[in-house]
């Protein structure tokens, strides 16, 4: 299975409130986002991980090229307007994935809840696309996510639609063929974000599940990182 990490924002929120590192490289727990996330894929069988990074982050690509022998990286540098046509211009050049797990490089996960989020991915071969979920709202503008009573997902949308419970997109994605294939026809059709490629899956009629973690945080500002830090440490 493989697995790919979009880092190449700009991290201008977190930049703002004067924290001295560029987003890939935040410190959570003395250890940068994106080698936590690296050191987690190898953990869970990575044949290779495809990483994007922006232009301006040439040091940070060199670094991702070495003291790699035993874990396959391919690193793509190049400035994109959305976090989808990140994962478009990460994709395009290895078309004949089969499996893939994606996530940008500031969701933080325990990887304990990660384990069995792709457990299941890899036991239900009937799925085009797993969606980690939660209940846990922090993010500023959230995608929400309906379910029915199996965890089919109904629907993504920008307000609760549901009075029963609130989940909301985690941002990590686990796809198989059909859902990757989605990738290229959303840019095709001048669809823009994650959130709008998400429910292009829908409206073609692909098997979408939902699979909830208790919590996942977005670094966005240096306050999601100290309380990134508090929960993992509790």
């Amino acid at each position: 299975m493989d697995f790919a990490i979009i880092a190449a924002g700009e991290g201008s929120r977190l930049a703002k409130s004067g924290y001295p590192y560029p987003k890939p490289l935040a410190r959570l727990n003395g250890i940068p986002l994106i080698e936590r996330l690296i050191t987690t894929f190898v953990a869970h069988g990575a044949d290779t991980i495809h990483i994007i990074v922006n232009e301006e982050s040439t040091e940070l690509a060199e670094s991702l090229h070495s003291n790699r022998e035993n874990t396959q990286i391919r690193v793509v540098q190049k400035s994109t307007p959305s976090s989808l046509h990140s994962f478009y211009e990460l994709l395009k050049e290895v078309p004949n994935i089969e499996e893939l797990c994606a996530t940008t490089v500031d969701t933080i996960f325990k990887e304990e809840e990660f384990g069995a989020y792709l457990e299941e991915f890899r036991r239900n071969t009937s799925l085009d696309a797993l969606m980690a979920v939660t209940p846990f709202v922090e993010d500023e503008s959230p995608l929400y996510v309906r379910t029915n009573a199996s965890g089919d997902v109904m629907a993504f949308t920008d307000k609760n639609e549901d009075s029963t419970k609130i989940l909301v997109s985690g941002g990590i994605y686990a796809l198989r063929r059909k859902a990757l294939a989605c990738v290229p026809k959303a840019i095709d059709n001048n669809i823009e974000r994650m959130r709008n490629f998400q429910r292009l899956l829908l409206e073609e009629h692909l098997n979408v599940k939902a699979f909830t973690f208790d919590k996942i945080i977005d670094i966005d500002h240096l306050a999601d990182l100290q309380l990134a830090e508090t929960w993992l440490n509790d």
